[in-house]
């Protein structure tokens, strides 16, 4: 990533993933601070803005307190940006939810990367519904080039009207490379923080009357929406028009280079006006769109005709070769290509820890990781996963409906301190017995190494205060908290052998780097 410190002329340009530009972007749009916890595929955005040493950079213990602290510096008067993927956005609700009737002082924007196809996630959710269930500005950028530029505009939308912007971006926009000109950043905007305790207090009292402040800015939004030059209409044949948005564009595009198109970058509010205006000018009008029916959802409340995709392209990804499927209303045609199926790599510490579980056949839940791997052939050890810090507490709750089964919970450590710190507590305090394995390999492996607490590392390699795991864990409530390497298998073994078989709430932290580190 350059800085701008090595810029030298106003047409300088960049090969950059859409990650890396929608980071160029926000520091050319006078970005300050900046906050996130890594998820695939959002992991690079805070991995290329601290590359800009002017900028306060942080990864977070979890997206709500990385929203919480973005949000904060927002409110106090200096453009920030929070970052995550889709599911780490669920982590993030409850602040972004009253965030929209808060507002902000100086520009907030919120970006989500979803993953069609759950390339290297536990589900497939859309994200665009969050707008409207916040009722917050969306955004949809199509190419990296779009997403440098469209960050920018969130900013300047988010001043003008006193809202956080969402960003929405997918894994293909993401990860996707593309030529893009570097800019100079602009003055960072610096308003005057003001103590408004009717504004940024939220009791209820409070409350209600930001929210009939929400409904009438989501008035004022609807309005520009239609004016946006994010939102365009692409003359063509007039036989057919498509409305599209994000990457989706691009795959139709690409099929119909001569066709007339309605390109949604301001996805919400919805610019009724011109997609009434668009549906008029064509003879046939098909909506595409990856994933949930969002658009088409809201056309058909307009009464518009229009064709739509079969159900089945719901679910996945939509790739270019099948958009005359959904021009044709076919079912989606589902090829099974031949794939190496992921697995542990080899000198992994964990599987010397699973290897030992195996051995004693233990029922595992599990949790958020490279460790997750387990569940798959060789090991086949690992029995659920549904979330972050559920490998605590589904082992309390698994014990409960098996009582006479030995189970034990598996969480790594920088999965513990994101989500898994309350699970224990939450085990001591109800009396809950069993063994939770926190897999301490020195790392945020599964995203690619990015430090967390416990490695006593700031996201600029910065040595910091280190977590103390076992201080934490008893001060949890844990009556017993052992550290131990488990490449020592047969001390290894013998330890989980005899905490397995006591009534008691036990830590066993398997302690040894991931092969990756340097």
């Amino acid at each position: 990533m350059t800085t701008t410190a090595k810029i030298t002329k106003k047409t300088d340009r960049k090969l950059l993933s859409g990650n890396e530009a929608l980071a160029q972007g926000a520091y050319e749009a006078g970005v300050i601070s900046a906050a996130a916890y890594p998820g695939t595929p959002s992991t690079e955005i805070l991995e290329s803005l601290v590359q800009f040493p002017d900028l306060d950079v942080q990864w977070s213990v979890n997206e709500k307190v990385a929203y919480e602290v973005a949000l904060g510096a927002a409110v106090g008067g200096v453009r920030s940006l929070f970052a995550c993927k889709h599911v780490g956005l669920n982590v993030a609700m409850d602040p972004l939810m009253t965030s929209s009737y808060t507002g902000i002082t100086a520009g907030f924007v919120v970006v989500i990367a979803d993953d069609p196809g759950m390339h290297s996630s536990q589900n497939e959710q859309d994200t665009r519904w969050v707008s409207i269930y916040s009722k917050m500005p969306l955004l949809e950028p199509s190419s990296p080039s779009e997403a440098k530029e469209f960050v920018k505009e969130a900013f300047k939308i988010s001043e003008r009207f006193d809202t956080p912007v969402m960003v929405r971006l997918t894994t293909r926009i993401s990860h996707t490379k593309e030529d893009v000109r570097i800019q100079k950043r602009e003055a960072p905007s610096q308003p005057v923080f003001e103590p408004n305790a009717a504004k940024f207090v939220m009791v209820p009292g409070n409350a209600r009357k930001r929210h009939l402040v929400v409904e009438k800015r989501l008035e004022k939004l609807k309005s520009f929406a239609e004016r946006s030059r994010l939102n365009r209409i692409e003359k063509g044949d007039k036989k057919l028009g498509f409305i599209t948005s994000s990457v989706t564009y691009n795959y139709v595009k690409e099929q119909y280079p001569d066709a007339s198109f309605l390109k949604l970058g301001f996805s919400y509010p919805f610019c009724d006006d011109k997609i009434k205006e668009f549906a008029k000018s064509v003879k046939k009008l098909v909506v595409v769109e990856e994933l949930d029916p969002f658009l088409e959802e809201h056309i058909k409340s307009l009464c518009i005709k229009a064709h739509y995709k079969h159900p089945s392209f719901r679910c996945g990804e939509l790739r270019p070769e099948l958009v005359s499927d959904v021009v044709a209303g076919k079912k989606k045609s589902v090829k099974q290509m031949p794939a190496r199926k992921p697995r542990l790599c080899a000198g992994c510490p964990h599987l010397f820890s699973f290897g030992v579980i195996k051995k004693l056949n233990l029922f595992v839940t599990g949790d958020i990781g490279c460790y997750t791997l387990a569940a798959i052939p060789p090991m086949s050890t690992l029995h659920t996963c549904v979330c972050m810090g559920a490998g605590v507490t589904f082992n309390e709750g698994i014990r409960k409906a098996k009582p006479g089964q030995k189970v034990v919970g598996v969480v790594g450590d920088s999965t513990f301190v994101h989500s898994g710190v309350t699970g224990l507590i939450n085990a001591a305090y109800n009396k809950a017995k069993g063994v939770i394995f926190i897999l301490d390999n020195r790392t945020t492996a599964m995203t690619g190494g990015q430090e967390h607490p416990g490695t006593g590392l700031t996201i600029r390699k910065e040595p910091t205060k280190e977590l103390d795991l076992v201080a934490l864990c008893k001060a949890c409530g844990a009556d017993n908290v052992d550290v131990m390497d488990p490449r020592q298998r047969e001390k290894f073994e013998k330890l989980v052998k005899k905490r397995v078989n006591e009534d008691s709430l036990s830590v066993i932290i398997a302690k040894h780097p991931c092969k990756l580190i340097k």
